[in-house]
């Protein structure tokens, strides 16, 4: 029987004229889906559906109003996942890197708590809130050596994994503190978004556009009055080789209140510990790029805009230091009360223009 009903699909797709294959109807999300056909109660449980289609063509999730307390994973290129709005549809998790590494496939806790993790080509995310919704706030007080006290507190909302490229996220908020954004995988643009957080909360060693979005430092929960930096923007890992790291364009940037006037850097250079065939130390190679192009800046922005940031050293130790001068950080064109800067020598000189960016990008064409 199964034969013969192959034969006949082969004969009716191979018949003059025929007619191309239905789009299929949208894939539903909704707190309660009562008899609503092709309806999940949960974005994971549709993401598994829309794996179940081996075409090339597009898939749409429909997510409707609430709340989802999930933990998903994008695993199939072509995915629209579209929400009714960053007020009505939140996905949210509290998983934190000191107990997440079990989510992981390399053990790594930090990518192991992402609320949402994106492994796949071509996928369209929009009108939705993705928050990590650890209370890093409260761990953050805790005097350091007390035993309740969390260490590895990062707490990412969305990792763009090795696999993912071409993801496009338009009208959304992407909450956390310590690590919201991990961009890790090829080529994604963020515009007409929010994104917030406070230590290292865009870090990463993707290709990553950020335009037309606000991008929103969150307070402390520790006192940071003795420290020359309390947060910082970015933390780029750009290997050298490649051309373009973070890129934020036409964007603002602001600070939620508790936020000090002069108390955040642009961004510091994340050089990952690495195993090589002589050790494991911070890679030498990942000699970060951040650049800021046509922004407005409040005054929260500190004076010398960038910041030195430790590493792990041959010896084990977080002893390395790598400094701004050595990385490829840059600002052009920036204005506000935070856009006064200070020369801390910083001498790169081959930040891409907007342009050249934009020639590296994609645009997605859903049919």
């Amino acid at each position: 029987m199964k034969t013969a009903l192959t034969a006949l699909c082969l004969s009716l797709l191979c018949a003059a004229g025929a007619p191309a294959l239905a789009k299929p109807a949208p894939l539903k999300v909704r707190a309660s889906c009562a008899e609503q056909p092709r309806c999940f109660t949960t974005i994971g449980a549709a993401l598994e559906a829309a794996e179940q289609d081996r075409s090339d063509r597009w898939v749409t999730i429909d997510v409707g109003a609430g709340a989802f307390r999930e933990k998903p994973t994008i695993r199939r290129n072509r995915i629209r996942l579209i929400g009714r709005g960053i007020g009505r549809t939140r996905l949210h998790f509290d998983a934190v890197a000191e107990h997440a590494a079990h989510y992981d496939r390399g053990r790594w806790g930090t990518a192991g708590s992402a609320t949402l993790t994106v492994a796949a080509d071509q996928v369209l995310i929009s009108g939705m809130t993705i928050e990590n919704d650890f209370d890093y706030l409260a761990n953050d007080a805790l005097p350091e050596g007390d035993p309740r006290k969390i260490s590895n507190s990062q707490a990412v909302a969305v990792t763009l994994d090795t696999t993912s490229d071409r993801v496009l996220f338009d009208r959304v908020a992407l909450l956390g503190y310590q690590d919201t954004l991990f961009t890790r995988g090829k080529r994604a643009i963020i515009r007409n978004s929010l994104i917030a957080g406070n230590v290292d909360f865009i870090f990463g060693n993707g290709t990553l556009l950020i335009e037309r979005s606000e991008v929103r430092t969150r307070r402390r929960g520790a006192a940071t009055d003795g420290e020359a930096f309390a947060s910082f923007v970015t933390a780029p890992s750009t290997p050298i080789s490649q051309p373009i790291g973070i890129v934020i364009y036409r964007s603002r940037l602001t600070r939620e209140a508790g936020v000090a006037d002069g108390s955040v850097a642009l961004g510091r250079p994340w050089h990952p510990t690495t195993v090589f065939p002589d050790g494991r130390y911070a890679d030498p190679a990942a000699i970060g790029q951040a650049v800021f192009i046509d922004c407005h800046m409040d005054a929260h922005i500190h004076p010398d805009g960038w910041a030195s940031m430790p590493g792990t050293a041959r010896d084990g130790t977080k002893t390395a230091i790598f400094r701004p001068q050595d990385s490829r950080f840059a600002e052009v064109r920036s204005r506000g009360p935070g856009a006064r800067r200070r020369d801390i020598g910083i001498t790169w000189k081959g930040a891409p223009d907007i342009a050249t960016v934009r020639r590296a990008m994609f645009v997605l064409d859903p049919d």
